[in-house]
């Protein structure tokens, strides 16, 4: 494992080492252009840079000379300022530490808001007529991070004046980017732990508390405790995030952090401290994800070694439901208004016009049609971010499956800032129209991989699962009736989730000449396009960013109602509390009861399978699939 890990970073300083000699361009030109633009590119000049930094020697001896002198604590010094590198990445580093704190606060609030009313329904022992988390959470994990940047900046920095809007000069300067980074990932976090919360407050062990006299505040903790290591991966993964790829917060809020500095450094190919900057990201993500590990095996630990948990992905009925209907109209009537509309007709007299009749978007700053450009531009955004979507689907659910080798791989991949991905793509593959889907999918891949891989770890320490497998399930079989119906489900909802996030990433590498470029009207183009009028012309960018709200709406909303195809087997509670286990339309007297419903989360007897007992210090208790069930899935 260690060797795995340490191959896949050499591997990636190799690719970055080579990045200049990839993309087909003279590194001497790349840094005369960044150190001075007006400097002429004459060959004199040219091979005067080559000499000082040692070019003509060749990426293999470069790599080698830097790789020598950090074992010594020496980065190198910059290509284009001549500053020491270790000095500048070690304070970027502490700056996006303290912004990762603050966000990570806020994300950790925002998740407890968003999976509050499912907690305290659950310790009211209320969850039969529950809904989903809300709408509105759904449309907070979609806002794109430098679109809430730069209304927080504008609004509540500039025109409110009550906290500063650049700059980082103390903790005040934190709050703003803080609530840009943190209210997303928390309400993405937020429904992903919904999603579990349920499954929980449904094993035996929550009826038994209650009845014991638990109070509710300790029933929805132990929910939580149940329910968070199988999330702890993809926090991890958040970790990471928020540091390499907080590069547009960064940038609107003139924050010299670790992502700004990686991406400035990669755009003008300074080796040095892009080399130094994606090491540090690399060794940020492998302890995270050991944080993040050791954590799980502490909450949950004793149950997964002894085989002693409970699915928390009870199959239920879906419940129908108009919202993705609703959603779906609205998004569809936009985009049919628009395509009814020229988007590239320019009027320059009628630039930034608020709605009205004529326009009922509004027009940007070119005079062009708003609502035209959003139209024309959903065929592009939504194929391309659907098919991107699910190509990582299905890399992430293929290398979760295989953890021990995937889980290295994800810590390393999420290293690598989406822009930086996109720049090694395209020095291996060209740029093209397709190099933002493969840039895109070279990352987005891990998040999914991640959650894949923790909720396999779980699932694989169920009772029932043991049971299967003790009366002869072969593995083919236990994959196919007991581990994809439990995984996939909450896997694709989580995909879904992303589903807005990969149309943004996929706009906005146009921006570096990788992809989509204007005049098109994808929408993400579009958003950043208008974001220097936001405080003069709102409706320009709040047009693009409603409809990529809708398509998030409209994904999680559907999502809610992912089922593994197939018979639905129903778990149901006698009068006496003994359980059934049963298949939709098979007859009363068909159904097989549940023995030993009732046993304790760390007590199995050798050569059973279900076994009983209690624990008489905290009253809770575990459940166990019996040989019916296995027997049935067998």
């Amino acid at each position: 494992m260690l060797f795995w890990r340490a191959a896949l970073v050499a591997a990636l300083l190799c690719g970055v080492g080579l990045l200049p000699w990839l993309s087909s361009t003279d590194p001497a030109l790349t840094v005369l252009r960044a150190r001075s633009a007006e400097r002429a590119p004459t060959p004199e000049v040219l091979d005067a840079i080559r000499a000082q930094l040692g070019l003509d020697a060749g990426p293999v001896r470069l790599l080698g000379d830097w790789l020598g002198g950090l074992l010594h604590g020496d980065a190198g010094r910059s290509w284009i300022s001549g500053a020491e590198v270790t000095p500048s990445v070690l304070q970027a580093l502490g700056v996006s530490l303290l912004l990762m704190g603050g966000s990570l606060a806020v994300a950790v609030v925002t998740a407890g808001a968003v999976c509050a009313r499912t907690l305290r329904l659950g310790a009211g022992r209320r969850l039969d007529g529950r809904r989903p988390a809300g709408t509105g959470s759904a449309l907070l994990s979609t806002l794109p991070d430098f679109l809430t940047a730069s209304v927080l900046a504008a609004v509540v920095g500039v025109q409110l004046g009550w906290l500063p809007a650049l700059g980082w000069y103390g903790p005040q300067w934190m709050v703003l980017p803080a609530l840009s980074l943190g209210l997303p990932a928390g309400a993405l976090l937020g429904r992903m732990l919904d999603d579990l919360l349920p499954g929980a407050f449904a094993e035996q062990w929550a009826p038994a508390a209650a009845a014991r006299g638990v109070p509710g505040r300790g029933i929805a903790r132990q929910a939580l405790r149940r329910c968070v290591p199988g999330l702890l991966p993809n926090f991890g993964l958040f970790v990471v995030g928020l540091t390499g790829g907080a590069v547009a917060v960064e940038q609107v809020f003139d924050i010299p952090g670790l992502g700004r500095l990686t991406l400035q450094a990669g755009v003008a190919q300074d080796l040095p401290v892009l080399q130094a900057g994606t090491l540090a990201l690399v060794l940020l993500a492998a302890v995270a994800g050991g944080l993040t590990r050791l954590t799980a095996r502490l909450l949950i630990g004793p149950a997964l070694r002894d085989g002693a948990l409970t699915s928390l992905h009870r199959p239920t009925s879906p419940r129908p439901t108009t919202l993705p209907l609703l959603y779906g109209g609205l998004l569809l009537a936009v985009v049919a208004l628009g395509l009814a509309r020229d988007p590239l007709r320019l009027d320059t007299t009628a630039r930034l016009q608020s709605p009205s009749w004529a326009h009922p978007f509004g027009t940007d700053g070119l005079g062009r049609d708003v609502l035209a450009r959003v139209g024309h531009g959903a065929l592009s955004t939504l194929a391309l971010a659907a098919a991107v979507s699910a190509a990582a689907l299905v890399v992430g659910v293929l290398l979760g499956l295989l953890p021990r080798f995937s889980g290295p791989l994800v810590d390393t991949v999420n290293a690598v800032p989406p822009v930086l991905a996109a720049l090694l793509v395209t020095g291996i593959a060209g740029s093209g129209p397709s190099t933002p889907a493969l840039a895109v999918t070279a990352v987005a891949w891990a998040p999914l991989s991640a959650h894949t891989s923790a909720l396999l770890q779980q699932e694989r320490a169920t009772t029932h699962l043991t049971a299967t497998r003790g009366l002869g399930a072969g593995p083919l079989q236990l994959l196919r009736h007991e581990l994809l119906p439990a995984v996939l489900p909450p896997v694709i909802r989580h995909a879904l989730l992303r589903l807005p996030g990969v149309a943004l990433a996929l706009a906005a590498l146009g921006f570096l000449g990788l992809g989509t470029q204007p005049p098109s009207p994808e929408w993400g183009l579009l958003l950043s396009e208008n974001q220097p009028y936001a405080e003069r012309a709102p409706w320009a960018v709040l047009a693009p960013a409603t409809a990529l709200a809708l398509l998030g709406a409209v994904a999680v909303t559907g999502g809610g109602g992912v089922r593994w195809p197939g018979p639905l087997r129903v778990r149901r509670q006698d009068a006496d509390g003994i359980g059934t286990v049963a298949r939709r339309g098979a007859r009363a007297e068909d159904r097989e009861p549940v023995a030993g419903d009732l046993v304790s989360v760390g007590t199995r007897e050798a050569g059973t399978t279900g076994t009983t007992g209690t624990t008489g210090t905290t009253g809770t208790t575990g459940t166990a699939d019996t040989a019916g069930a296995g027997r049935e899935e067998a």
